[in-house]
């Protein structure tokens, strides 16, 4: 994605569900590590929600800052086998920003919620259906689903465009477009 130039943002959710587990840790320096982190979670979302009587530059101050304490209390995770692989999360710049995007970008959300229930309807047909058996099932399933998902997001009828391409095909004509 970086190289398409598309901005990426990591969940936060299932990052600080990964966080709740620390807490809950029978270790005691993982538990408190884990707590760490979660407090930086709540003043991160605290002030998010209250971003409407701070000005852009001290939102966005605030906002640096508890990232970057955020950050420094992650990259120093105790010595137990769970704490070091969420602390790796955070060791490479580039990935650690990708949890952050949403507080620079208004277009991208801190969560991939809208993602996972555009999704939803796929995973379910799949445990349903037991999936195909070969390659052309799976291409099949795919542009099935994709004509859905899209008609739907644009609110057209699946039916109708369906119709507008088994037309288009029989009278030797240029497929429909999903796009428009």
């Amino acid at each position: 994605m970086r190289e398409a130039n598309v901005p990426v943002q990591f969940c936060l959710a299932r990052l600080i569900r990964d966080i709740r587990f620390l807490v809950e840790h029978p270790n005691r320096p993982v538990a408190r590590w884990g707590k760490k982190l979660l407090e930086w979670m709540r003043k991160l979302f605290h002030t998010l929600h209250r971003r409407e009587p701070l000005t852009a530059k001290g939102f966005a101050r605030s906002m640096d800052r508890i990232r970057r304490r955020f950050l420094k209390a992650a990259r120093r995770p105790p010595p137990h086998s769970e704490a070091p692989p969420l602390a790796d999360r955070f060791r490479d710049k580039a990935i650690a920003a990708a949890y952050f995007t949403f507080l620079t970008d208004p277009n991208v959300e801190p969560t991939n919620n809208r993602t996972e229930q555009a999704l939803r309807f796929i995973v379910i047909d799949r445990r349903i259906t037991q999936g195909t058996r070969g390659e052309r099932g799976r291409r099949w399933c795919e542009r099935a689903w994709t004509v859905l998902a899209t008609c739907a997001q644009r609110g057209r009828s699946a039916f109708a465009f369906l119709g507008q391409a088994i037309d288009a095909h029989f009278n030797q004509q240029p497929a429909p477009s999903l796009l428009s």
